[in-house]
């Protein structure tokens, strides 16, 4: 089948997926959409995308089903509800890609469930927050049957620049919790450089420009930094979802008998960053909990 014919349905239109059903479209597959929220979904319509009741009624016409949606339950729920679900209306051949970011045990449920009906699985998480989404550059990374992979993979090239098979199941939703480990740590180390620059007086913008071209320079450095030096927290990634993430990467490196020490703490500041009412902010929102750390000019004067 021509990979122009292929016809894809997605379900999930938050932050990342509106844009990148909206890719796919603009390739020239034809689309079909659900969102539990409707109202999400009329700017897809409106540009030609067809609207499913369900994501059932998404997957009976579509030869691949991608999803992209928030936790391991919300998968298990738009994937495998017995009704509605994915699942009630695949048809036997066709493909789900999986592009949340959920924990490994859910690839292997999916899985075992739709090969009982003949569908592929693969789990497809995605990386690049919503720049990455809209400018189709996200970083993809799965894990399932390399066949699979090789079908889909034209779709997957647009909404991607760089798309890794990671291996069998299971194996791109452990790598997307690698990807979290590090954002979440580099995220936490920007937070304190600029922390550290604004308590000696060094203008920030100056620093970010002196360092990032060096050593030091990453993708949380270039992008959130100067969104926290401007104290702008509009979500690219939401505060809560990398709470959740780095959650699953806990548990699973229990269930591995791994120590993640670095990512416990950076665990706990995006916590923190949670309860004082920042999860639905912007990663870079961490500064606002690293910041508040440093003690004011006032407060070290009473304390010599």
């Amino acid at each position: 089948m021509s990979k122009d014919k292929l016809h894809v349905g997605f379900v999930g239109l938050g932050i990342m997926g509106r844009s990148m059903a909206a890719n796919v479209l603009k390739a020239g597959h034809p689309l079909t959409v659900y969102n539990r929220t409707v109202a999400k979904t009329q700017p897809l319509k409106r540009a030609g995308a067809v609207l499913a009741a369900s994501p059932a009624q998404a997957a009976a016409q579509s030869d691949i089903v991608i999803s992209c949606v928030s936790d391991s339950p919300d998968v298990y729920q738009v994937v495998l509800e017995e009704k509605t679900g994915i699942i009630a209306g695949a048809r036997q051949g066709s493909i789900v890609v999986d592009c949340s970011t959920a924990a490994p045990e859910v690839a292997a449920r999916c899985t075992e469930e739709l090969n009982k009906k003949g569908v592929g699985f693969l789990d497809a998480p995605i990386s690049g927050g919503d720049t990455g989404a809209k400018n189709a550059t996200l970083s993809i990374m799965v894990g399932g049957r390399k066949e699979d992979f090789d079908r889909v993979l034209p779709v997957l090239e647009t909404m991607g620049k760089t798309i890794v098979y990671c291996g069998s199941s299971g194996a791109g939703y452990v790598v997307k919790l690698c990807n979290q480990i590090l954002v979440s740590m580099n995220c936490w180390a920007v937070s304190e450089a600029l922390s550290f620059a604004q308590a000696a007086r060094i203008d920030m913008k100056s620093m970010l420009q002196a360092i990032s071209g060096g050593a030091a320079g990453s993708w949380q450095l270039i992008n959130l930094g100067p969104k926290m030096v401007a104290g702008d927290y509009a979500p690219g990634f939401f505060v809560d979802y990398l709470l959740k993430d780095l959650r699953i990467a806990h548990a699973a490196a229990c269930d591995l008998k791994v120590s993640l020490p670095g990512t416990a703490v950076a665990e706990s500041l995006f916590r923190a960053a949670s309860s004082h009412g920042f999860g639905r902010e912007g990663t870079q929102a961490i500064y606002k909990v690293i910041s508040g750390l440093r003690s004011s000019p006032e407060e070290r004067s009473k304390s010599n």
